[in-house]
């Protein structure tokens, strides 16, 4: 087992995150915060951290700002959920069910029952594991959540994760171990872009929508993860409803306690995508075009509202979370129903430099992993960095408005 994480709180008063929104920079351990000079043609102006944000890309309610890096950093040693659960070196199982996977030491405290909020996984691979907050694994008896970003190591013993159920009402196994949720996220190739030969679309997990994802990160509270499920659950069923969906697919949506059944369902996927698609698309190609530009994220804005950022240590990370990072946005952009005048890429510019914060709460796994949450006037953000061996840079850093 890793040992047990060792978590620190403190005020800080007049301090920037010294993790923060950016993926770049380690000074004697700590993060610069700040953007590099615009190029001709872009936005916002110059200024210290070495991140910027470039003109926006819209589709109906929803844009993306797409920030590139002054630096990127080596992550391929890196091995994604969906990598692992593809491949089947990684495995999630519930707490229950973990006898004889122990790879070296007896687990202690491992109880026979399940739990609505633990569950177990081991990394069989030789390469470390990333886990984002807000990846959904499907099965056992519950669908549930990832509710902080980690780092698993490789070949690892069983790791108890912190996760939340989305899905309120089922605690029968459908299967012994979690897998992917059978989403298919097509329209490129490479494994960057959700395919494994560029031809057959692959399972992917699921990436819960901001608002479920805030209530995760932020609050940690199963009650108020429950009712986001539930109230995001009836406000698709209604978007769904008001472009005269098939008959029964409202029925169909009502008779699931299950937020990924419900992101699955066909009439869902089709309003998601249609937001979804010309952004990723459109991001996928710039992308390409900005690789030497070093494009690691993205700051969001739905309805004229900035809500959330993306950022990661390198191009190649982003674009294996872009396409279920997109269409967790666009399920946002698709219930969303407040109005906001339009987002200019100075505001965007601004939520992304803004890390002045009240609390800081730092959380450390030696030699694996330090995560870092700051409470901010209006905002929320959580960095990642890596302490593993010629690391010590941030693999991913999430900022949400309250």
């Amino acid at each position: 087992m890793c040992p047990k994480p060792l978590v620190h709180a403190k005020l800080s008063s007049n301090s920037k995150l010294f993790l923060a929104v950016a993926v770049l920079g380690m000074v004697a351990g700590t993060a610069i915060i700040g953007l590099r000079p615009a190029r001709a043609g872009e936005v916002n102006s110059p200024s210290a951290s070495g991140y910027k944000v470039l003109e926006p890309i819209q589709h109906a309610s929803l844009t993306v700002f797409p920030v590139v890096a002054s630096k990127s950093y080596p992550t391929g040693q890196f091995l994604t959920l969906d990598e692992g659960l593809r491949s089947g070196e990684v495995v999630v199982t519930e707490y229950g069910n973990v006898r004889g996977l122990v790879r070296r030491r007896a687990v202690p405290a491992i109880h026979d029952g399940a739990q609505v909020n633990t569950l177990v996984l081991i990394n069989n691979s030789k390469r470390p594991l990333l886990l984002l907050a807000g990846e959904i694994v499907t099965g056992g008896k519950q669908d549930r959540v990832i509710g902080k970003d980690r780092i698993v190591p490789a070949e690892s013993d069983p790791v108890d994760l912190s996760v939340f159920c989305v899905e309120p009402g089922r605690w029968i196994a459908t299967s012994e171990h979690f897998g992917t949720s059978g989403a298919t996220y097509g329209g490129g190739t490479g494994a960057g872009m959700g395919v494994s030969s560029g031809k057959v679309p692959m399972p992917s997990t699921l990436m819960a929508q901001p608002s479920v994802r805030a209530k995760a990160m932020g609050d940690k509270d199963q009650s108020q993860v429950w009712a986001e499920v539930r109230k995001q659950q009836s406000a698709m069923s209604q978007a769904v409803e008001v472009t005269a969906a098939a008959p029964g697919v409202q029925n169909e949506l009502a008779s699931t306690s299950s937020y990924a059944r419900v992101m699955e369902n066909k009439a869902v996927k089709e309003q998601v995508d249609a937001v979804a698609k010309p952004i990723e698309q459109n991001y996928q190609s710039l992308i390409k075009q900005l690789r030497d530009r070093n494009a690691v994220g993205v700051v969001v804005a739905v309805n004229g509202r900035i809500i959330w950022a993306d950022v990661f240590a390198s191009t190649e990370l982003l674009e294996k979370y872009w396409p279920k990072l997109v269409r967790s946005y666009a399920s946002e952009a698709v219930v969303s129903r407040a109005k906001g005048a339009e987002v200019s890429g100075k505001q965007a510019q601004a939520f992304l430099e803004d890390m002045e914060g009240r609390r800081e709460t730092i959380e450390n796994e030696p030699g694996l992993y330090r995560h870092t949450e700051i409470s901010g006037d209006g905002f929320k953000a959580f960095a990642l960095t890596s302490l593993l061996p010629k690391t010590g840079f941030e693999i991913h850093v999430a900022k949400m408005a309250d």
